[in-house]
């Protein structure tokens, strides 16, 4: 019965989504916590924001990796949808018989 193989697929496929939504969850929080320390680091110095001419190359390179992690993500994310819409249409079709 190819109902019971489809549902494996979507399970599968639902369960892949939630491991990304998980990584990307981390992801989300490490940033909250580099957002918050930064801000309490502006409040402690008077609320004065002085950029940098030239940030550190060390965070150009993270700024970079994490571009692409979100990137192949979003890749992810997407292909997954794809795979997701295109088992929800085939389950929504009648099933066929023998031909007969």
């Amino acid at each position: 019965m190819t109902y019971v193989g489809e549902r494996l697929e979507v399970r599968e496929a639902i369960d892949q989504l939630e491991a990304i939504l998980r990584d990307v969850a981390e992801e989300l929080a490490g940033w909250r916590a580099r957002a918050l320390k930064a801000e309490a680091e502006v409040k402690a110095g008077g609320g004065k924001v002085v950029a940098p001419k030239h940030p550190p190359a060390d965070s150009e390179a993270e700024n970079k990796v994490l571009r692409q992690r979100v990137e192949a993500a979003r890749a992810r994310v997407h292909e997954l949808l794809q795979r997701l819409t295109f088992l929800e249409e085939q389950a929504r079709e009648p099933v066929r018989g023998n031909g007969k």
